[in-house]
């Protein structure tokens, strides 16, 4: 799944699309720009953060959130099955709908 580059880690936006939570690309790009996305617990607003293999993310798919640790980086969108191993899921829906869940508190 990962090649020598990977090691390095991906941008958020692609690892996003290529793990199958958004149907394009783009999409995953608004996503994050919202402002409703977590990496490591910390608010990420820009599309090109990295991301690397035990990274924890928290972003909204829909009306349901998503907790989830990054496994491994994909040089392309796979197959579902083959997607699935990209991540492990921490927990669905444990935060309720609204942005204003992921405000940062710790300013």
């Amino acid at each position: 799944m990962a090649g020598p580059a990977a090691s390095s880690g991906l941008r958020l936006d692609k690892w996003l699309f290529f793990a199958r939570f958004f149907k394009s690309r783009a999409l995953a790009t608004r996503v994050v720009e919202s402002g409703e996305v977590r990496l490591n617990g910390r608010v990420v607003a820009k599309p090109a953060q990295t991301v690397s293999p035990g990274d924890e993310l928290i972003f909204p798919t829909g009306p349901k959130w998503r907790r989830l640790r990054v496994l491994a980086l994909a040089e392309s969108r796979r197959p579902a099955p083959e997607a699935r191993l990209l991540y492990e899921d921490l927990a669905v829906g444990i935060i309720p709908s609204g942005p204003s869940r992921l405000s940062d508190s710790t300013g």
